[in-house]
């Protein structure tokens, strides 16, 4: 019996030592690789201080109408994952890439992620770039935080686009933090990529272009900026639910089949949106949320009529 529970023992510590070197070992990687990272990720478009911070902004194209980009929540890289939407676009328009704090090459921040507080920095950022008219688009949560900026900026803004945008009444799901941190911090969301790096959902751009991705990814993921802003989605999707779409905006959703197929009552909830609104109107197209990423070309062809049209009946 001695001689048993000895071999059992020895087993166990010998179990108990790989497993702590194994988590070390993933730890120490994903340490060195961050390091190393930091001296790879390139620079791309131009700074903007607002609020005190460096904001980062891309501008493409010197069409004389601007369309204003926002991205959807925890992008890693906000201009990286709007390239082929903003190919499409740039030959006729002036098109503005925001990278909000905490997201691409813009600082992080501890201001707490509110509607108002998002709402206004984008604006603060505009007027720094002295860019008073321009259709706002966005993916996602961007449906949340451009509900708000219109009815504050309704003057300076000539049409709301949205990319399969979150509703105000949408159910919303509180993300574990702290677990999702921890296990970034440890390396293991790393060794998950590694994997499996189809999980990282990512444009159909060059290699060297899925590699800047993946570093932000890394760099960003659920910084504080992220972290305060999904412990603040369900206020400011409460908050939401006051606000319509003002009346005379042009507003057009481009929406996922797949998610309509996820969500209970995905498109009517777009269209009790629009139901007040003069120039509204719902297109769905097959694929998944990232629609930008495989439907930029559909994309841009259908806001060139949406927003030429309406211009001429203005």
């Amino acid at each position: 019996m001695k001689k048993l529970l000895k071999i059992m023992l020895i087993a166990l510590c010998t179990i108990l030592t790989v497993l702590v070197v194994f988590v070390a070992s993933v730890y120490v990687v994903n340490l060195i690789s961050n390091e190393r990272e930091q001296g790879k990720i390139e620079a791309y478009g131009q700074k903007v201080l607002v609020d005190g911070k460096q904001m980062n902004v891309l501008i493409q194209g010197d069409g004389k109408e601007t369309i204003v980009l926002l991205p959807g929540y925890g992008t890693a890289s906000p201009v990286l994952d709007f390239e082929p939407l903003v190919k499409e676009l740039s030959p006729d328009y002036r098109v503005v890439v925001i990278e909000p704090f905490g997201y691409g090459l813009s600082d992080d921040t501890d201001k707490v992620r509110t509607s108002q507080n998002i709402v206004d920095e984008i604006h603060e950022c505009l007027q720094k770039l002295n860019i008073k008219k321009y259709t706002l688009m966005g993916h996602s949560i961007a449906g949340i935080y451009g509900l708000e900026y219109v009815n504050q900026y309704e003057k300076e803004v000539k049409a709301f686009v949205g990319i399969d945008t979150s509703v105000p009444q949408q159910e919303t799901e509180e993300l574990p933090v702290s677990s999702l941190q921890l296990l970034n911090q440890s390396g293991f969301y790393r060794l998950l990529l590694k994997v499996n790096p189809d999980q990282l959902l990512m444009p159909n751009v060059d290699q060297q272009t899925k590699d800047q991705i993946k570093m932000l990814t890394f760099r960003n993921f659920l910084n504080e900026s992220q972290a305060s802003e999904a412990e603040n989605f369900t206020n400011n999707f409460k908050n939401a639910e006051r606000l319509h779409f003002p009346k005379r905006l042009p507003v057009v959703f481009y929406l996922a089949d797949q998610t309509e197929e996820e969500t209970p009552n995905w498109k009517p909830m777009h269209e009790e949106l629009l139901k007040n609104v003069d120039h509204g109107k719902v297109v769905t197209f097959k694929g998944g949320h990232y629609l930008h990423h495989t439907k930029s070309k559909e994309i841009a062809d259908d806001v060139r009529d949406f927003l030429s049209n309406n211009e001429r009946s203005r």
